[in-house]
Order: structure tokens, then sequence, then C-alpha cells
């Protein structure tokens, strides 16, 4: 049986496949009072649907929310809010012709051996499609995080070699591809573009700051702000790695180089670098988090590969249909969906804590 509930305090539940009739989530432990319309998770939703630009995969959603339960003269009441989204641009029978074939970088093989069947429509339940019910419940999450002065930003940092160089966080949805820079911006499009008309894909790396978070959030131990981060973020399709703070480069730097200073402001405490990320000892500092993800090139390409089928024969493969030729303009609503669901459940936990 496959786990679909994520959360503590404030838990989603997601359901439904690809190409079946809907997809959609409970979100569950919602304080009542929260302010939402459908309009609101509907903005969310627009930055992620597919069709959106020349840069994602053509297949046509318009994405659009109902909000069935849980919202009264939009507000929340506390009880669970349910949110469906209708699909609407199945094309089924694009996968019929490689439907006992296993897809190279899918999840075909693995869902198959674990529980013996597997939609092969778009991948069913595995496939990404699944981060639109999650983007509706992180609209959510960032609606109430809004109001305790939290916000989510985040944003393709890379893709391919090309690497932002400025954030401009206005910069981010003026372009396809949400790069906060905006001559980095054109050189990434142009180069999915190339790799694209190649029947290639591109892989990247997003970057997220979580600003306004208190401190306090997270546990010393299991339940670690860094941990849960990790394990939300690292639950998104394609995500092959995640660092925070200076991440990775710790590696090469000694303690007098890494640790960050404390100082007065006022009657604050502040750390004059934060190579930490905004996180100590798996506890919010009440700086910035910062994070790092890394997302691979889409699976789905039209370059023939080498494969074996159901019937454990070697053969080739090519992968048609309407896919994403670089995942990151995409994702970047799905990331910050997966970081506001993890820091609400953190602040719910937090206040459960301290009575």
């Amino acid at each position: 049986m496959a786990r679909n509930t994520f959360g503590h305090l404030w838990t989603i539940t997601t359901f439904g496949e690809s190409h079946g009739p809907a997809i959609g989530v409970i979100v569950d432990g919602v304080p009542a009072g929260i302010d939402i319309t459908e309009a609101e998770i509907q903005v969310e939703l627009d930055r992620r649907k597919p069709g959106q630009s020349a840069v994602t995969t053509p297949r046509k959603e318009s994405d659009t929310v109902e909000i069935l339960s849980g919202v009264f003269e939009g507000k929340t009441t506390g009880v669970p809010v349910a949110f469906l989204i209708r699909n609407e641009g199945q094309r089924s029978t694009d996968y019929l012709k490689i439907k006992d074939q296993y897809r190279p970088g899918h999840a075909d093989f693995t869902y198959t051996k674990k529980y013996g069947i597997r939609d092969y429509r778009g991948g069913g339940r595995s496939s990404a499609r699944e981060t639109a019910a999650r983007v509706a419940a992180g609209a959510l999450a960032k609606k109430f995080l809004a109001g305790l002065g939290i916000s989510v930003r985040a944003y393709t940092q890379s893709v391919g070699h090309i690497e932002a160089q400025t954030v401009d966080f206005d910069e981010i949805e003026r372009n396809p591809v949400r790069c906060p820079d905006a001559q980095k911006a054109k050189d990434m499009e142009a180069l999915i573009k190339e790799i694209r008309a190649t029947g290639d894909s591109i892989g990247g790396v997003l970057e997220a700051v979580v600003s306004g978070c208190p401190v306090g959030l997270g546990e010393p131990l299991y339940d670690k702000l860094d941990a849960m981060l990790a394990y939300a973020v690292m639950s998104i399709g394609a995500i092959k790695g995640i660092e925070i703070g200076l991440g990775f480069g710790h590696s090469t730097l000694k303690a007098s180089e890494s640790n960050d200073a404390f100082y007065m402001e006022g009657d604050k405490v502040r750390t004059k670098t934060n190579y930490c990320g905004g996180i100590l000892g798996g506890i919010s500092t009440g700086e910035d988090i910062v994070l790092r993800a890394v997302i691979k090139a889409p699976s789905s390409i039209t370059i023939e590969q080498d494969t074996v089928d159901s019937n454990g024969d070697d053969t080739t493969i090519q992968v048609h249909g309407r896919h994403d030729p670089c995942l990151c303009p995409r994702a970047v609503p799905v990331l910050e969906a997966m970081i506001a669901l993890t820091i609400a459940d953190a602040y719910l936990l937090m206040k459960a804590y301290q009575g």
C-alpha cells in the first residue's frame, strides 16, 4: 500500500492519476479563519500548469480548482479542506505502443516490481501531474504563513551550465524559466529550446528563500527542520539532491570560516553570515532559510534509448507525446508548496509544544 499522506499536524492526502478523471487533495489540521478563495489558489496553479510557454510541455490543462469542503464565506472553518482539479487534456493513446516497455529514468520498472501492476498512462500515480494537488494545498499554506509574516519564494538558479548571477525577486515571474536574472533567463530559454530541438532534455538547480520565519521551528533530533525540509523536497519527483545554506561548500572550510558569528541588533540575536541557511541544531534561527534542490533532466525524450520490456527482453524505446524539455520553470511553485506545507506544519508543532 502506497503512502499518500504528508505532514504531522498540517497534513495533506493527495489522490488521482495523470490520466484519470481528476486529481485532488484533502488538507487537514488547517486552523479556522484563514481568508482563502478559489481565485487565490488558482494563481498558484496557473504557475505550475502545463502549456504555459515554449519551454514547457504543450499538454493543455486549465487546472481549474474546485473547493469542495472546509471553506465557508471565504474563510476556513477548521475542518478538512478538499480541493479537486479535473483532468481535461489526457491523450492516453500516446502510451499504447510503449505500455509494455520500461521507460528509462521513470518509475515503470520499480513500480511494477513493487506492486505487480501499474497504470502505464503517463505514469499514473507516479506522474508529476500529482504535484498540482500539492500546489493547491501549498497555496493555502502560503496564505496561512503570510498572515504570520512568513514568505516562501523560489526560482530557477541554473539550467545546465548557465547560472543566475543576480537575484531580483521581481524578475522571476517576468520570464518563462522563472529566473531572477533577466539576462541569464534569456540564455536559459535559448538553451532549453536548443536541447528540445534535438529530442533531448536538461536539468537544473532551484533555489528557495523563506523569510520572516521565527526562531524555534523544528526539533533537535528526528524532526529537525532541515530534515523535515529535505524529506519534503526529496518527495518531489525528479529532485535528486538538496543542500541547505552553504551545503556542500562546508566541506572545504574550517569552522572559523563557516561558523555564523552572533551579534545583537537591538534586542534581537542575529548572525553576521548565514552559512547555516537559517537552521542550527535542527531549529530555525530567525534568519532566512535558504536551500537549493537539484532537479534532473526530464526522462521522457524522443531520442532512442536501450531498455527492456515486461517479458524481460532487451529492446529500444522512443518516448513520444507531450513532455517538458526542462522541469525547472514548472517545478518552482511545487518547491514553494512543499516548503510552505513543511513550515506551516512545523509552526503548528511549535505552538502545540508551547501550549
